[in-house]
């Protein structure tokens, strides 16, 4: 059989053992193993390896006395501009620190954050940094990360007491509020994201608080929850345009989302920073450079990932870091700058 054709994996889910267990019993060192399992479990372990023919990863074994440097990421998609610029600056504060990044795509699927993040530990990295968090109870594989004696840490999104870099992203919807309510908007729109993600709930929360405590609570007919892609922000933005509901702003808690709303307000004849005000979130490069320029909430993405690696390695040294919130800031453009009449 080719050297490694069997992977600790396989042999974790046919025991139906943690795979960190199956990977400090065939890996790890004498210690190691003795924490790791029961001395039956470590038998049922070798007899299955042995049968299955099993070979230790060369790397694997180096990684008994020498400490891996690579930290694995995360992410729902690189793609989102968001998480690109975000692991961008995981990978060169992780450089500069002599560690490398890697990573991986989940899609926001529970099974591929499961997978990919045993992956990780059976790799025996350095720590593992973590952008897609839920708040699904169903997604419960962060809760069982601390089996694994692996440092991690949250980026972007937030979840529970984990340890997390994120942006206050509930006082960043109640300054679009703000900003809303000073140009004189009373009809406002809400295209608030996925509410399984920290992102999409507290960015939502904050804007809707603003306007219930100025006695104007927002009509749920003109809000709008799902995915933070351009795609949805069009389809949602024409949905809300069907109900005949009028509204003389929007906002969106991302940039993509936003761009989607404008291309949908032009197709029914209206037009962006004049008959609608409309807010993004997060200051992506895209936001300066459409037309009319997107009135926008900066989530600093590049001081997230940076922290996120310099809290990680504080973990990794066995110290134990406090969550670091990150303040928004509103940059006002062409999107929104005009007095409601």
């Amino acid at each position: 059989m080719a050297r490694n054709s069997v992977t600790l994996e396989d042999i974790a889910r046919q025991l139906g053992i943690h795979v960190s267990t199956v990977s400090r019993v065939l890996n790890g060192s004498a210690g190691g193993v003795r924490k790791a399992a029961s001395a039956a479990t470590v038998e049922r372990i070798y007899n299955l390896a042995k049968e299955k023919g099993y070979q230790p990863n060369p790397h694997a074994i180096t990684l008994r006395t020498q400490q891996s440097r690579e930290i694995a990421v995360l992410v729902p998609r690189l793609s989102d501009p968001v998480m690109a610029t975000v692991y961008e600056s995981i990978d060169i504060a992780a450089a500069q620190s002599g560690y490398t990044a890697f990573v991986s795509n989940t899609f926001s699927d529970f099974e591929r954050q499961r997978e990919f993040g045993e992956r990780a530990v059976a790799r025996s990295v350095g720590g593992i940094i973590i952008a897609d968090s839920v708040l699904d109870p169903a997604a419960d594989w962060l809760e069982k990360l601390s089996d694994y004696n692996i440092p991690y840490v949250l980026v972007v999104r937030s979840r529970g007491e984990h340890v997390a870099v994120t942006c206050d992203d509930y006082l960043g919807g109640r300054m679009a509020a703000e900003h809303l309510w000073k140009q004189g908007h009373r009809q406002v729109a809400l295209l608030g994201g996925d509410l399984l993600s920290s992102t999409g709930a507290d960015r939502s929360r904050g804007f809707l608080s603003y306007f219930s405590e100025k006695g104007l609570p927002i009509r749920p007919t003109l809000i709008r929850t799902g995915l933070f892609d351009i795609i949805t922000g069009r389809q949602q933005t024409k949905e809300i345009l069907q109900t005949g509901i009028e509204f003389s702003a929007l906002f969106a808690v991302n940039d993509l989302l936003a761009v989607g709303a404008m291309a949908s307000l032009r197709e029914e004849g209206l037009e962006p920073g004049k008959d609608v005000a409309v807010i993004g979130y997060n200051n992506t490069s895209l936001a300066s450079q459409i037309t009319p320029a997107l009135t926008s909430i900066s989530s600093d993405m590049e001081l997230q990932g940076q922290k996120a690696v310099e809290m990680l390695l504080q973990k990794i040294a066995g110290e134990t870091p406090q969550n670091y919130l990150v303040s928004p800031q509103l940059h006002i453009r062409d999107s929104s700058n005009f007095q409601r009449k």
